[in-house]
Formats: structure tokens, sequence, C-alpha cells
């Protein structure tokens, strides 16, 4: 046998084995993997009719020392 033939299976089979380990740990595309969920958008918040009164500070109760 050439080096070269011998180099033609050499590189056949370590190509196989590639092969074979990327579709064992990371299958190709959507296959084996779980169908992501559809995105729902929802319709945006309704605006208050009104603005919240403002609020004045907190006062909170210091005991006496």
């Amino acid at each position: 046998m050439s080096s070269e033939s011998v180099g033609g299976i050499f590189g056949a089979i370590v190509a196989a084995i590639v092969l074979a380990v990327a579709v064992v740990f990371g299958p190709i595309g959507q296959y084996g993997k779980p169908a992501r969920p559809a995105k729902v958008e929802q319709a945006p918040a309704a605006a208050p009719a009104a603005p919240a009164p403002p609020r004045g500070p907190v006062i909170r109760e210091v005991p006496n020392q």
C-alpha cells in the first residue's frame, strides 16, 4: 500500500469518528432538541387616567434619647 492510500483510509476513519462524536454530543439543528416556545407579545399596559398624587416625606417616630 502506498502512503497516499493509508492516509486516505486514516482520514476517513478520523472523519467518521469526528462525525459520530458531533452527533452524540450536539445534534445538528433542531434534531434532538425541544422546540422553542412561540414568543407571545403582551398588549402594553394601559396608562392610568390621572397620575397619582405626589407623596410627601416619610416621617418616622424617633424615640427620645
